[in-house]
């Protein structure tokens, strides 16, 4: 019986999730440069004709992945949508990103550790720069309101840590206290 328009069109939705998925993990596991279409499209189960159905190559699916989980966690810096970080907000923040990173670790072993390979970063640095500016400029504001000197300054350093602890986490999330470190951020930052 030939299927619906609406049957295929979630095969083919379904399909590219599962490559996604399947790359995430190979991205993760072998890094970008090891990484091959062929060895993605083996472990997802499809030919590798069928990989450039649905991305034009791997830097695509490496970029589609990246700004996924960019696209994710961006809208956590300012909830509603006002351009103003408040206390509750910055705390929903940290709480919010670690949750999701525990629940998606594989996403966030291969952010770090693309962020170690500048050359893989530096084919994404441009769209980065350009979906985080408003954020960066939102933490800028808020610390601005606290009456910070250096405003701009304290927005880089709590990025930096932020990532720092994300990082440690990624990497060795059976022995790295995230809960208790979270709470100390929160307590000295808020």
């Amino acid at each position: 019986m030939p299927r619906t328009e609406e049957q295929l069109n979630k095969i083919r939705k379904d399909r590219k999730q599962k490559i996604k998925d399947t790359a995430l993990e190979v991205f993760a596991a072998h890094g970008y440069e090891s990484a091959s279409i062929s060895m993605i499209a083996k472990k997802a189960g499809v030919s590798k004709g069928l990989m450039y159905n649905y991305f034009e190559s791997k830097e695509d699916l490496l970029g589609t992945i990246m700004m996924e989980g960019i696209d994710e966690m961006l809208p956590l810096i300012d909830p509603d949508n006002d351009g103003v970080l408040t206390k509750e907000e910055f705390v929903f923040l940290i709480d919010e990103s670690f949750r999701i990173m525990k629940e998606k670790i594989n996403y966030y072993r291969l952010y770090f550790s693309l962020m170690m390979q500048p050359s893989v970063m530096n084919l994404f640095a441009d769209k980065l720069n350009e979906v985080a500016a408003p954020y960066i400029k939102i933490f800028v504001d808020y610390f601005e309101k606290k009456g910070s000197k250096k405003p701009m300054l304290e927005a880089i350093m709590v990025g930096a840590l932020l990532d720092g602890i994300g990082f440690n986490y990624a990497f060795n999330p059976d022995t790295y206290p995230l809960d208790d470190v979270v709470e100390l951020v929160k307590e000295k930052l808020v």
